[in-house]
């Protein structure tokens, strides 16, 4: 095919400048054949012989001669072969790549057709048939609202806001969105000359409401991320509601701050505010030392007044036993119960006295009694005698001499009686 088309258009054919008849009308030589040919002549030449191609088609050549057939047969080839490679080029023009993270939108007469969303080499009609738009899916993109390239580059009729207690913030954030249908994204969003303020106005939107249901406190201080949270599904749900074909990544608050003309006012109030909540913190702090111990010490004392009450009724309990015990014995042998008694009270009585003083008016001599001694041997001999026996088998303490002699003293007193 293509030796056709350069026998045809080559300048070095030998039947090049020939007429249909067959008379020789080659150019003249120039006097110098050794140089390179003129650009004219060539033009010119290459002119004549388009001219004569064509008027093979026409009528007969200057010399005579029926050459009609030949001829028509060779420029129909000619012409078959040119537009042959014309129909080729025109079909290939329909391949074309798509990228990894991209989606192409095919297009037949303007309408949707179908979406390609795998990447590779694909093929699609040639245009006008069909044609393609190109979409990157997976491409994190950026709106900025109240500011543009710096947060100190402020955009006020975006950053100004209203509060729930009727004050004024300002605002600074991004949202960061991708592309989630390339479909919705290109054919339901009408954006003008900038195609992201679909998501700026809808961020916009949905920020002012979320701080208008919300205090300058909550904003400013305590619920900055609650608040942006808050902000990110409002914008997806007006996004949803357009089919605008995007996804809401994140928002992120940059700056948020009370105006320029009260943030000193703001500044003292947040001061106040702290120390507050220190002052706050340190009472709770001690309330915390305090109380525990307070409380602590209100159930220890409660227990020791458990304790003794249930002493003293026990104690109470067995005196009261004990007195009937010895009222049932005194009703018995009075005498007996009497002497008992008596020895056991001046027992007890001496048992807590070191001195002891007798009267001497009974008898000539001062009989002295080493009492403090003979009772610290007599608790002695006690203790270990307690220790030695058992519990449960206690013999009865034997008589010591202290006791015999309490004893004789006794007896000596009734005979005096």
């Amino acid at each position: 095919m293509w030796k056709s088309v350069r026998s045809i258009f080559s300048l070095n054919d030998p039947g090049w400048g020939r007429g249909g008849g067959g008379g020789d009308q080659r150019p003249p030589q120039r006097p110098n054949s050794d140089g390179p040919p003129d650009l004219d002549e060539l033009w010119r030449d290459f002119n004549r012989r388009l001219g004569g191609m064509f008027r093979r088609g026409g009528g007969r050549p200057p010399g005579g001669g029926d050459r009609e057939g030949p001829s028509l047969k060779g420029a129909g080839a000619g012409i078959g072969l040119l537009a042959l490679v014309g129909l080729l080029l025109w079909l290939a023009s329909g391949f074309y790549i798509v990228q990894e993270g991209q989606a192409s939108v095919v297009l037949r007469f303007g309408e949707y057709k179908h979406m390609v969303d795998r990447a590779g080499f694909t093929w699609r009609m040639p245009y006008p048939i069909e044609s393609n738009e190109i979409v990157n899916v997976q491409q994190l993109r950026t709106v900025e609202v109240g500011y543009r390239n710096g947060v100190r580059n402020k955009t006020l009729r975006e950053s100004l806001m209203l509060t729930q207690d009727q004050s004024i913030v300002d605002m600074q954030f991004t949202v960061q969105y991708r592309i989630g249908d390339a479909k919705d994204y290109l054919f339901n969003n009408d954006f003008g000359p900038v195609p992201e303020e679909i998501v700026r106005q809808a961020a916009e939107t949905a920020m002012r409401e979320v701080v208008g249901r919300t205090g300058v406190d909550q904003v400013l201080y305590e619920e900055k991320e609650q608040v942006a949270q808050g902000a990110r599904k409002m914008i997806q749900g007006l996004v949803d509601r357009y089919k605008a074909g995007i996804s809401i990544v994140d928002v992120t608050i940059q700056q948020v701050q009370p105006p320029e003309q009260v943030q000193a006012a703001f500044e003292d109030a947040n001061k106040a505010a702290q120390d507050r909540e220190r002052l706050i913190n340190e009472g709770r702090a001690y309330a915390n030392d305090v109380i525990p111990k307070a409380r602590g010490t209100a159930a220890r004392l409660m227990q020791e007044a458990e304790g003794y009450r249930q002493r003293v009724i026990a104690s109470a309990e067995g005196d009261t036993s004990r007195f009937r015990q010895v009222l049932a014995e005194y009703a018995k042998a009075p005498q007996v119960t009497r002497d008992r008694m008596y020895i056991e009270t001046m027992q007890e009585i001496f048992a807590n006295t070191s001195k002891v003083y007798l009267d001497s008016r009974a008898g000539g001599n001062l009989l002295y009694l080493p009492l403090d001694r003979l009772i610290q041997q007599s608790a002695a001999e006690t203790a270990r005698g307690s220790q030695s026996a058992p519990a449960a088998a206690t013999p009865p303490a034997a008589e010591t001499p202290a006791t015999s002699r309490a004893n004789g003293l006794r007896s000596r007193d009734r005979d005096s009686r």
